[in-house]
């Protein structure tokens, strides 16, 4: 958040950069939404959403909205959270489907009702205009 007293970096027609309520809101709704298409379409969605969650989560966690970076942290914690138990644990099944299934199907319902709960606060929550704050460069020592 920028201070009053504090300049705002201005863009070439001098107005500030502006992250966007609407903008905000729909960032914050990514993680969710990927994590619900995962989890319904699991074979190979889930895989490949392991790994492009890992760039959502880096892009929104240090959004200049600081409660994008909080909904998309619970929703990684959730995900990643199912996601390691299932690994650990389905290393000790035998090869037969059944067991597989099982898992998915309590991955499913841990993460949908969470996931969907979590959409249904992102859209009732307030989300604000938030000005940009200039890069600043590290000092050299």
């Amino acid at each position: 958040m920028n201070n009053i007293s504090e300049p705002i970096e201005l863009n070439q027609n001098d107005t500030p950069k502006i992250a966007t309520g609407a903008s905000a809101r729909s960032a914050a709704k990514w993680f969710n939404y990927g994590t619900l298409i995962a989890v319904l379409i699991p074979v190979p969605l889930f895989i490949f959403w392991t790994g492009l969650s890992m760039l959502i989560y880096a892009l929104n966690k240090h959004h200049p909205n600081h409660k994008v970076g909080e909904y998309t942290q619970k929703a990684a914690y959730r995900f990643y959270g199912v996601a390691g138990a299932s690994v650990a644990v389905a290393v000790f099944f035998p090869p037969h489907i059944l067991y597989y299934l099982v898992i998915w199907g309590i991955a499913v319902l841990i993460l949908i009702p969470w996931t969907l709960r979590d959409l249904y606060l992102i859209n009732h929550d307030t989300w604000v205009d938030v000005a940009i704050e200039p890069h600043k460069p590290f000092a050299d020592l």
